[in-house]
């Protein structure tokens, strides 16, 4: 079979590989649609810290398709079944993977990471995935491409959930990728009163605004504070997230945020970076800072709920598709900032 796989930093070649084979308590699923994320990118330019050297690892932790074979101790899961894979597999035994946080186990596997993800023909998911419930079936109601961007939505879900965002709350979405795009769209199917988006890309915002955008910011031509001054009567921001990996963007969100305000640092800065903090505005204004990252079993979960039932489309952020044979076009296409989400979609499609 055919597999995109990343040899070394900035080196990624589509091999022919052996097809993977079921041991017992494993499942194999014919890929389908695997989108490409930032994280991927990150990895495929500078490796990962748990990535050995001189190991080749297929990357893609977005992915759904069709279960072609199932080992005979597997229960729940059967050849045709329609599923999607959440990619963090924690170890199930630690404090954060007993109360449900799998995405913050400290020593979770990942597929596209320690284990092969989805940017090749067929994936092996292994029985401890199955067993700690990372496999998900899909509704009939949700495509395969859709269901490959499933997980990107419930990391957005995990962070806009907890944030109060309700009918009387001004909510600031900073960037306007496919991430902020998420967030739009969860903001709002939670009511916000207002929502408002900067982006220094005019396309992107006009995007922002056909998912539910009320206010829309290009940065090269508006001061975003100003704005943000008109739109609120100078009363300020009641949510922020910011989805630019920038230190200036988190300092500046801070400084918009209303009394009570609350503020959600979603895109993480790489490497350590120090953010400038007025925390007497904090302390004095009773600002609330959060930060979330990737999601749980149960953010997934109700997320897919969520798009079977139809309240989200994510059928527009497919901007673009392509062949897993045009893997560096499809990676160069999601760095480029045109458009939203690309997508590898298999032939069998």
């Amino acid at each position: 079979m055919k597999a995109a796989r990343l040899h070394s930093p900035g080196k990624i070649t589509v091999d022919e590989i052996p097809t993977p084979i079921a041991g017992v308590s494993d499942i194999v699923i014919k890929v389908q649609a695997a989108s490409i994320c930032g994280t991927d990118r990150r990895i495929a330019a500078n490796g990962h810290f748990k990535l050995q050297d001189g190991t080749p690892r297929v990357l893609g932790h977005e992915f759904a398709g069709e279960i072609t074979e199932a080992g005979s101790e597997v229960v729940g899961y059967a050849v045709g079944d329609r599923v999607s894979v959440t990619p963090n597999v924690g170890c199930g035994r630690c404090a954060n993977c007993l109360v449900g946080l799998n995405n913050m186990c400290p020593s979770y596997e990942a597929f596209g990471i320690t284990m092969d993800g989805g940017f090749q023909e067929y994936v092996r998911i292994p029985g401890f995935a199955i067993n700690r419930g990372n496999v998900f079936h899909l509704p009939g109601s949700v495509t395969y491409a859709e269901a490959a961007l499933v997980e990107p939505l419930s990391c957005c879900y995990n962070a806009v959930s907890k944030l109060g965002v309700g009918p009387s709350t001004t909510v600031l979405i900073m960037g306007a990728g496919p991430i902020g795009a998420c967030h739009v769209m969860l903001s709002k199917l939670y009511g916000a009163g207002k929502i408002i988006v900067s982006n220094n890309r005019q396309p992107r915002l006009d995007f922002a605004a056909s998912v539910g955008a009320d206010v829309l910011v290009n940065l090269t031509e508006r001061d975003l504070a100003t704005v943000v001054d008109e739109e609120t009567g100078g009363r300020g921001i009641d949510v922020a997230l910011t989805c630019v990996s920038k230190p200036e963007v988190q300092a500046q969100a801070v400084q918009l945020l209303a009394t009570h305000g609350r503020v959600n640092f979603f895109a993480g800065l790489g490497k350590a970076q120090t953010v400038p903090l007025d925390t007497n505005r904090v302390h004095y204004q009773g600002l609330t800072l959060t930060g979330t990252t990737g999601s749980s079993n149960s953010d997934y979960a109700e997320s897919l709920r969520l798009v079977g039932e139809r309240r989200l489309d994510l059928s527009p952020l497919v901007s673009q598709t392509f062949t897993l044979d045009d893997i560096e076009k499809a990676m160069a296409y999601a760095g480029s900032g045109q458009g939203m989400k690309a997508m590898i979609l298999f032939e069998s499609n």
